[in-house]
């Protein structure tokens, strides 16, 4: 079984108020790519990749008139991929919802939300978290502003599995007007995501205390070196759900004291500075029971991966697609 996690920039540009693909050549949200350019692109890209079940995070939107499942399955026809289903969570008001699609001669996938909104421990993901994170004797309240997705999996073998897809806060200070502000930002949003984290890990043990074998994936907006204030509080959320009880080979090689080469799941420009930074930032993790199960990791990353490299319709596609490449998992469930 392969599955996948797949950050798509802009994806909800790509789609009218009615879920119908904008294939013209207006400018998506992505620099100097049109939409036509980045619908095809991804279409290519997911259709290389090849999964059973794909983690869409910055999946199209749901609101008033829009509907992420519908957008999606759309996609999905109009390209014959045979992700052909999709399902999501709890909606939220960013435009960037998280979904799966999937095979549905595959698996079975249906989103079961765990927790109660008064559980003071861990609540459910679309309720309020409280913890002192700082040890100031103050409560922080804590919420998602993108929901994590939680499903219940059902291979066609009859075997099950916890599924859950996030998409963390990012640290960026956006909307600093000074360095005092910019700081003070950068400290609360990672003590936010940090929060973020720790409750993602309670959920995590909760299923790994009833013997559930659990995956989480997704966009976790952290890796080594981000930002400059990555030692204030100790330890990196990516670190907070490893000590969990969770495995990823990228995170783990990514926070050994000498990691050399850190692997990279984005690529973003900087054009002030001339150049590209590339962080790891996208993540499958797996729970200890499921590492005996012949997982192999993959970052399809254009330039990283001999494959994507030396196939140059794909690679362009990767580049235009998103500012993420796919990671994926291959695992014998």
């Amino acid at each position: 079984m392969r599955l996948a996690t797949y950050n798509i920039e802009w994806f909800a540009n790509l789609f009218d108020r009615d879920d119908n693909l904008v294939v013209d050549d207006s400018w998506s949200g992505r620099r100097d790519i049109t939409k036509v350019q980045q619908i095809e692109a991804v279409a290519k890209v997911l259709t290389a990749v090849d999964a059973d079940a794909v983690l869409v995070v910055e999946a199209p939107n749901t609101g008033k008139t829009q509907n992420t499942v519908r957008a999606l399955q759309r996609f999905a026809e109009a390209f014959n991929l045979r992700t052909s289903h999709a399902v999501m969570g709890f909606a939220n008001d960013t435009h960037q919802e998280l979904a799966l699609l999937f095979d549905p001669d595959v698996l079975k996938a249906r989103h079961e939300p765990v927790g109660q909104l008064s559980d003071l421990a861990a609540p459910r993901f679309d309720g309020v978290f409280r913890i002192d994170l700082d040890i100031d004797a103050t409560e922080d309240q804590v919420e998602f502003s993108k929901p994590p997705m939680e499903l219940a999996i059902e291979m066609a073998n009859g075997s099950t599995l916890r599924l859950i897809g996030a998409h963390l806060k990012s640290k960026a200070p956006h909307g600093a007007g000074s360095r005092d502000e910019m700081i003070r930002l950068s400290i609360a949003n990672r003590r936010k995501q940090l929060a973020q984290a720790v409750w993602l890990a309670r959920r995590v043990e909760h299923h790994i205390d009833a013997n559930e074998p659990v995956i989480l994936l997704g966009d976790l907006n952290d890796g080594p070196g981000l930002d400059e204030f990555e030692h204030l509080f100790g330890r990196s959320s990516v670190e907070i759900l490893l000590q969990a009880g969770l495995y990823d080979p990228h995170a783990a090689q990514a926070h050994r004291p000498r990691p050399g080469s850190i692997p990279a799941t984005a690529r973003f420009e900087r054009r002030e500075e001339g150049r590209y930074l590339e962080a790891l930032l996208d993540y499958i993790m797996i729970s200890k029971d499921l590492r005996g199960h012949d997982p192999v990791w993959r970052i399809w990353h254009p330039f990283r991966d001999a494959a994507c490299w030396g196939t140059p319709e794909l690679r362009d596609a990767l580049l235009a697609a998103s500012d993420h490449f796919p990671v994926t998992l291959d695992i014998d469930l």
